[in-house]
């Protein structure tokens, strides 16, 4: 495990932590364009070709928060897919990814934040293209696990308190409850270590989740089966350092530990972006 320096109560049912479109073919967030990432993937499809990484943001967050972390492994010559998440179940989620990485040709490195750690670990079970799961500030459920339950395992987590649930009702009359992070604690609870003006900008522009999405169980778990990396966050007060470190020890993960809030691959975009490297060239030689 590498370690680096930077930089409660528990969670119950309706009130639950994770970070952070509904997806068709063509409507995700790519750094260029879809035929481009495959075009990329493609022309180098040689020996020493670079996988594709595919990324996945949680919830509060959308492909933007992903900026920083593109934009280097785009200069160190990486095809890049920001995958729009729709944050409505893992199930449904995953499908939606699956899509992605159909889409997507040759080998990937699949990336999730947070809840989205829920959603790659459903998505590319059984895909013989993804050659390595990297988590960051993730989930990382087994089959029968919620994000609501790993949340609970440890305390630590002072989300809480500062959720903004909206809820409203569907064409067929049932009602749906999606969650949001109140704009005056979104940097204190999400992002400490972000500029106040970005945070600002990230609370202003936060994606919900449906709270439902945080209680449904895992069936799958394909970091049972592919080779897993793991960013935790110590002073993340959305998944407790501990839960995280359970789960990645439990999945046998190459663990890079940082000092930081859970939105690191904003204030820490180049170390989410080595990790990524780094377990590229180790799944891909």
């Amino acid at each position: 495990m590498v370690s680096i320096k930077g930089g409660r109560k528990r969670l119950v049912t309706g009130a639950v932590a994770t970070a952070t479109a509904g997806l068709a073919l063509g409507a995700f967030a790519l750094s260029g364009t879809a035929n481009g990432a495959t075009e990329t993937a493609a022309a180098g499809a040689g020996k020493h070709a670079k996988p594709t990484i595919v990324l996945e943001h949680g919830a509060f967050a959308d492909g933007s928060s992903w900026d920083g972390v593109v934009s280097r492994l785009r200069a160190d010559g990486y095809p890049v897919v920001a995958a729009a998440n729709p944050l409505r179940g893992p199930a449904s989620d995953a499908a939606s990814l699956r899509a992605v990485l159909d889409h997507v040709k040759g080998p990937k490195i699949v990336v999730g934040h947070s809840y989205g750690g829920n959603v790659i670990s459903e998505a590319a079970t059984n895909d013989p293209d993804v050659k390595a799961l990297v988590y960051v500030a993730a989930f990382l459920p087994a089959p029968g696990e919620s994000a609501l339950e790993l949340t609970n395992k440890y305390p630590g987590s002072t989300l809480p308190g500062a959720l903004d649930p909206v809820t409203y009702q569907q064409t067929d009359g049932s009602t749906v409850t999606d969650l949001y992070i109140q704009q005056d604690k979104f940097r204190h609870q999400f992002a400490a270590d972000v500029p106040a003006k970005q945070a600002a900008l990230m609370a202003a522009e936060q994606r919900p989740i449906a709270q439902s999405a945080l209680e449904e169980k895992a069936t799958t778990a394909a970091w049972k089966t592919i080779s897993s990396w793991d960013i935790v966050t110590t002073e993340d007060l959305n998944i407790p350092a501990a839960v995280q470190r359970f789960m990645a020890k439990r999945a046998h993960a190459h663990t890079t530990e940082v000092a930081a809030s859970h939105s690191v691959a904003v204030s820490h975009p180049r170390l989410v972006a080595d990790v990524i490297e780094r377990a590229a060239r180790a799944a891909v030689r």
